[in-house]
């Protein structure tokens, strides 16, 4: 980058007064970082992110394979609602076709706490 005269641009500056509010747990952490998995499409992680471009905000969401660390799903939109995270997911059921139950784990943030996500 420096060789290329790159420089990243900060974007904008966090909000010293956001503190959070009292965590909400909707499911349990079944998980319990055992991220050693010994078979593909056991276990899955999935989260999402916001990149800001100069047309807006670009909302990413992957899903990933942890016995193989890869990217089996992911979804890009220009809004953070619960049809982001739920296509990612429908990607990766797609992309791999799994033949027994798949232990997807997430944060407990809006998008993975909503009612859509948990009835899908």
């Amino acid at each position: 980058m420096k060789e290329a005269k790159v420089k990243a641009i900060r974007g904008y500056k966090r909000n010293p007064s956001f503190g959070g509010g009292n965590v909400s747990h909707t499911a349990p952490n079944t998980l319990n970082r055992g991220f050693d998995v010994a078979e593909p499409n056991k276990v899955w992680v999935t989260d999402f992110t916001y990149i800001r471009t100069h047309e807006g905000w670009l909302y990413l969401t992957v899903v990933i394979d942890l016995f193989s660390r890869q990217s089996v799903g992911w979804t890009m939109k220009n809004t953070p609602k619960a049809d982001l995270v739920i296509d990612a997911l429908l990607m990766a059921i797609w992309r791999r076709s799994p033949k027994s139950k798949v232990l997807i784990h997430s944060d407990q943030g809006v998008q993975y706490t909503c009612s859509d996500w948990r009835s899908f």
